[in-house]
């Protein structure tokens, strides 16, 4: 894609700031329908995600479905997204770090603490099956994973049994 795409994507981040909520649906709509283009606008959409208003918070998570990983410039931000105080917005950070696979070993611990402290479930499963994704350099969070797979949760277990599986010894 060229300089107006890119061009395109910046005005779009600007306008999912904007104090006007049907302003800022129309630009996450819009991100989600730029596909690939608005890879680079991960971590606004990510605080989109915690929006006041519904339609934004639908198109921000729409629009995430359909992104691959993320650029590696975002790694910090979405880590940081990770261990915050909103489900829907941590949720899709942690699975943008899972999607991220080796290179968001930086985010390893903060996604060990999601999966043995967060308030909720769909958090700690996502950071258990994110963990997985990372393989091997997220040895670190093995302890973390092994009481997790210990618990009642069942789904949780699993998905810490198959993370440490892909962890390894």
């Amino acid at each position: 894609m060229g300089d107006s795409s890119s061009g395109d994507v910046s005005a779009l981040i600007e306008q999912l700031a904007s104090a006007d909520g049907g302003r800022r649906a129309e630009a996450a709509e819009l991100l989600c329908r730029a596909g690939a283009a608005a890879t680079v606008a991960v971590v606004p959409l990510v605080k989109a995600c915690g929006d006041s208003d519904d339609r934004v918070r639908e198109w921000a998570v729409a629009a995430l479905e359909d992104i691959g990983p993320p650029p590696s410039v975002a790694i910090g931000q979405l880590t940081d997204s990770a261990g915050g105080t909103d489900p829907l917005g941590a949720y899709w950070a942690i699975t943008l770090l899972g999607r991220s696979g080796q290179a968001a070993a930086p985010a390893v611990g903060v996604l060990a603490g999601c999966v043995t402290s967060s308030a909720d479930s769909a958090v700690r499963e996502r950071a258990a099956w994110a963990l997985g994704k990372i393989g091997p350099a997220a040895s670190a969070a093995r302890e973390a994973l092994q009481e997790a797979a210990a618990q009642g949760d069942a789904r949780l277990a699993r998905l810490a049994r198959e993370a440490l599986a892909a962890i390894g010894p």
